[in-house]
């Protein structure tokens, strides 16, 4: 557990450097930043999967796949789902829709929560119930400020724990899950790079320091995305998911102190009560290094 929760904290704050990082890549799109991602990923996931010696759990998941036409659909949509998310979060930064994202990302959490207690039968601490409380206080009130939220919102706060189910389900590993997901969505990414507008060249010559950037934003989200998915099948899913409040509190503070988005005074009363509820879960989780370093021999 120990580990898991490390991982999802360093995936949180790898997602909100990339949230910020979109916005240095123009003239490149944010359709454009997606289809990078997905290239660029593939051969850091090779060298990861190489060094994790998760060849073979590869090979097996393509002979399941050809021998099983439920299992190959169910990677297809494993694919979708993930590739969506993706695009939505390269997109939303460069259209002043960072914010709903992020509220997205607060709201997502909750789900899960009611997910693992419905379909998985977890149980939460006395602390992640507070946690849980205090949350969902600064979200109804969000939902009552604003009367709705916004499609960006909705597809980040249904989309993802549909996703996350798929992967338990279907039981893939982290590294050959992602390298399947990935792989699945490259003649997707090589159409839109192939098809852009202006072309790769003309970008290049415009901004020689994409030679740069560009891949870096490969190195940054394939690491981000590999700790996320090991951390979702290391944790019981309601604490993974309670944990999920680190990234959209980082991505507000992207949002509203990096990209400029403005935040009304009254939506303060949204965000204090989901910060309190992510310092539960930092001492939660504080408490239980403790616990562990005194019972580790010495």
């Amino acid at each position: 557990m120990k580990q898991g929760i490390a991982l999802a904290i360093a995936s949180s704050s790898l997602f909100a450097l990339l949230y910020y990082y979109s916005t240095v890549l123009p003239p490149v799109t944010g359709t454009q930043i997606f289809a990078w991602r997905v290239l660029l990923a593939v051969p850091f996931l090779a060298v990861l999967i190489s060094r994790g010696r998760a060849w073979g759990e590869v090979a097996r998941c393509a002979q399941r796949a050809r021998a099983q036409w439920r299992y190959g659909g169910a990677l297809l949509v494993s694919a979708a789902l993930l590739g969506v998310q993706l695009w939505l979060f390269t997109w939303a930064p460069l259209h002043r829709m960072a914010l709903d994202v992020s509220l997205g990302y607060f709201l997502m959490p909750l789900v899960m929560v009611l997910v693992g207690r419905c379909f998985y039968g977890e149980r939460l601490s006395r602390a992640q119930w507070l946690a849980v409380a205090a949350a969902a206080v600064g979200v109804v009130h969000e939902v009552l400020r604003l009367g709705t939220f916004s499609w960006a919102t909705a597809l980040v706060m249904f989309g993802y724990p549909p996703y996350f189910m798929l992967r338990r389900k279907i039981r893939l590993g982290s590294l050959a899950g992602l390298w399947s997901d990935m792989l699945l969505l490259t003649p997707a990414a090589l159409f839109v790079i192939a098809t852009q507008q202006p072309s790769l060249w003309v970008q290049l010559v415009a901004a020689p320091r994409l030679l740069v950037l560009i891949p870096l934003l490969g190195v940054l989200s394939s690491v981000a995305l590999t700790c996320y998915l090991s951390a979702s099948r290391m944790l019981p899913l309601a604490l993974f998911g309670l944990l999920g409040y680190v990234e959209p509190v980082l991505l507000f503070w992207v949002a509203f102190l990096l990209l400029g988005e403005p935040v009304a005074a009254s939506a303060w009363l949204t965000y204090i009560p989901i910060w309190m509820a992510v310092l539960l879960l930092a001492g939660e989780g504080g408490l239980l290094w403790l616990k562990e370093a005194r019972h580790r021999p010495a």
